[in-house]
């Protein structure tokens, strides 16, 4: 679609951009046209010149059941008009979602809420520095953890800045960005290197399962119990951040995928289906450390375990325990497309790989292997650019930066899918006729 069928967007970007740094409330969300949304139903939002999308974006994957799934937002209706926020005690509610989780998910014995799954991690490091006694932390080029100090550096770092000091701010001490040390994807031997290189003084190796913000890079089984290995051998604590796998790829998220169990897991996003709500579990003796009356890490928010996340998060766990097939059907969609994709750029002969895992397909203007950050250094960026814009224009809505995942919620159907891949294929053939890819 053309920037002039947006003209109330523009005007509402305008403003916004006389009164909001940018204007946006979150950096990555400007994307120029279409500026503004109005409306959002199933697996389709609708912007503000009254032009409708098919939704991949999903909240950069927040919406796992679809836009204003009934289920949930019944549930946030009967709980207004309670309790609201008192900030004092704990509702039944939070009980019950903290019992969910334990029930859900296989490393959590105990759990803390919290708004965000930035906050969480943040909670995360802190209490595996508390435990340990030690200051470093293990992270992997390419991992998002949020917008703490503690992991903000080195995501999607240029070829000169990765692997290098890459922090994704200014106003970051020096030292809080040393304090995190960079390791490869996949590759054990850089983990293990770091821990030779300072002896007894990591506390604890972060990891998303599968590193959703830079597309869908999937671990091996042998990466992974490696990293179990190496952890308990060094007495340092395994991190999975399941901000992003947590309930989108199973309903004990990605480690019951691959078998594995962390010493501490952080989650958010999909958990309250757009609502906002996170939250850290773990090992009881570790969380025990958040105990307010025993224990010696800071545990504080007003707004953490309130009524009307509880309710979303506790309303999208009982809708995935109800209906078992959510997951049978969104990965049978979410192989259609990347089947589907990789006849076409097979077809067109695109330099391309399709990858992605359950509901999340990603397309990568580069040829495989992509087991490492190494190997998206590779990528065609301009060329996604390129494909991003066809397809906004025509109407699909997907993640605006490269290296970026896409999401199937549970709204989408198998006729969505094929649209898309009718729009996918013009859209590559129109790059390759232009000689963009």
């Amino acid at each position: 679609m053309p920037s002039s069928a947006h003209p109330r967007g523009q005007a509402i970007a305008d403003a916004a951009a006389r009164v909001i740094p940018g204007g946006v409330n979150s950096s990555t969300r400007y994307i120029g046209a279409p500026y503004s949304f109005a409306a959002a139903d199933g697996a389709y939002v609708t912007d503000a010149d009254g032009n409708r999308y098919l939704d991949y974006h999903a909240a950069f994957g927040a919406i796992l059941l679809g836009h204003n799934a009934p289920a949930v937002n019944d549930a946030v209706r009967a709980t207004l008009g309670g309790v609201d926020l008192v900030g004092l005690g704990v509702t039944e509610q939070e009980v019950a979602l903290a019992e969910r989780v334990v029930e859900i998910m296989p490393s959590a014995e105990s759990m803390i809420a919290t708004m965000s799954g930035s906050e969480a991690v943040a909670q995360a490091i802190r209490l595996a520095r508390a435990v340990t006694g030690r200051d470093l932390v293990v992270k992997f080029q390419g991992g998002f953890h949020g917008w703490s100090d503690a992991v903000a550096r080195n995501v999607i770092s240029a070829p000169d800045r990765a692997y290098g000091r890459d922090p994704l701010s200014s106003g970051i001490l020096p030292q809080a960005v040393d304090s995190t040390l960079i390791a490869e994807f996949n590759d054990l031997d850089s983990v293990t290197a770091l821990f030779d290189q300072y002896p007894d003084r990591v506390a604890a190796v972060i990891m998303e399962p599968v590193p959703h913000n830079v597309g869908a890079l999937l671990p091996t089984a042998e990466f992974v119990s490696g990293l179990r290995k190496l952890t308990e051998t060094n007495d340092a604590l395994l991190v999975f951040d399941e901000v992003i796998t947590g309930l989108r790829h199973s309903l004990g998220g990605y480690q019951q995928v691959i078998g594995a169990t962390p010493d501490l897991t952080t989650f958010g996003k999909g958990l309250g289906n757009g609502f906002p709500v996170g939250g850290v579990a773990g090992r009881r003796d570790l969380m025990e450390h958040f105990n307010g009356r025993t224990g010696d890490v800071l545990l504080a928010g007003t707004f953490n375990g309130n009524p009307v996340g509880s309710a979303a998060a506790l309303a999208t766990i009982g809708y995935l325990q109800e209906h078992p097939d959510f997951y049978e059907r969104t990965f049978a969609l979410g192989d259609r497309i990347r089947t589907g994709l990789a006849e076409i750029v097979t077809e067109l002969d695109v330099e391309a790989t399709v990858a992605g895992f359950g509901g999340v397909f990603v397309l990568y203007f580069a040829k495989p292997p992509i087991l490492g950050y190494r190997d998206l250094m590779r990528n065609n960026d301009e060329a996604y650019v390129a494909f991003h814009r066809g397809m906004t224009e025509r109407g699909f809505l997907m993640l605006p930066m490269s290296l970026k995942r896409n999401h199937i919620s549970g709204a989408h159907t198998a006729e969505d899918v094929a649209r898309t891949l009718e729009a996918a294929r013009d859209v590559l053939g129109e790059l390759r006729k232009a000689g963009t890819v």
